[in-house]
């Protein structure tokens, strides 16, 4: 079997310049399907700028990406349609109800009025919202909005999913119940790829890659990175890992 059937993701010399400033340096990672894989790292490490071109939403300055099959420099457009994508802002329109969000994205990746319907309806009663649909987002709790525009990024079913720091500003309790969700849709066999710094949800992945700097300075599973490092958790594990690479540096 080939490598482009093995993964769903493949990286090779990735590297996104702005002017002087190097935000992506020289990295090299797949993904595997079916698989939840994360990027831990402090802000500025460079994660979004990932996330951004693979989603087709940002061009490289060089390298090679192919996500789905599809050549980032060619098939932007195809990937943008193929993929669900969940940014930290969460993308949901404050000025649009509930119920008005869920038709506006249900056009957007292409559904019929029929099917937008039905997902409507599904969609309230999992999140058990009837009595909000005709609120405006504005005025949603956060934990809410945080579950609806999970739920809102996966309506056409995409195989790939991007989250982008998603639970960011949400208290632990709604983050867990967050990433039930995202268990949920990766047991189906579909693939997650998050950014995050919180070090309880890094441990959720399957695997990760620590990012410093614009650099992978490892990948790995959580345990094994544990392991290697000799630390007692991932907390201090990634302190460790990032203390090294930035005295290697410097």
């Amino acid at each position: 079997m080939s490598i482009d059937k093995d993964y769903i993701i493949i990286t090779e010399n990735l590297t996104k310049k702005f002017g002087h400033f190097t935000a992506v340096d020289n990295i090299s990672f797949v993904v595997k399907k079916g698989e939840v894989f994360g990027f831990l790292g402090a802000n500025g490490a460079g994660k979004t700028t990932i996330i951004k071109m693979m989603c087709g939403l940002l061009k490289p300055s060089s390298g090679r990406i192919s996500v789905l099959g599809y050549d980032v420099y060619k098939d932007s457009e195809k990937i943008k349609r193929s993929i669900g994508y969940m940014s930290q802002k969460f993308l949901l329109y404050e000025d649009l109800t509930v119920s008005e969000n869920i038709r506006f994205y249900g056009g957007v990746y292409g559904l019929k009025y029929k099917e937008i319907k039905n997902k409507t309806e599904n969609l309230l009663d999992k999140l058990g919202i009837h009595s909000w649909k005709d609120t405006q987002i504005r005025f949603l709790p956060l934990g809410w909005k945080q579950k609806l525009a999970f739920l809102i990024s996966i309506i056409h079913q995409p195989r790939l999913v991007f989250l982008d720091e998603p639970t960011s500003g949400v208290d632990p309790l709604a983050r867990k119940q967050f990433w039930d969700m995202i268990y949920e849709y990766s047991y189906k066999g579909n693939t997650i790829v998050v950014t995050t710094h919180y070090m309880d949800e890094a441990e959720y992945c399957n695997r990760l890659a620590i990012m410093n700097y614009g650099k992978i300075v490892l990948l790995d599973t959580p345990e094994n990175l544990i392991r290697n490092t000799k630390t007692k958790n991932l907390d201090e594990s990634f302190l460790k890992i990032v203390s090294s690479h930035n005295e290697n540096v410097y």
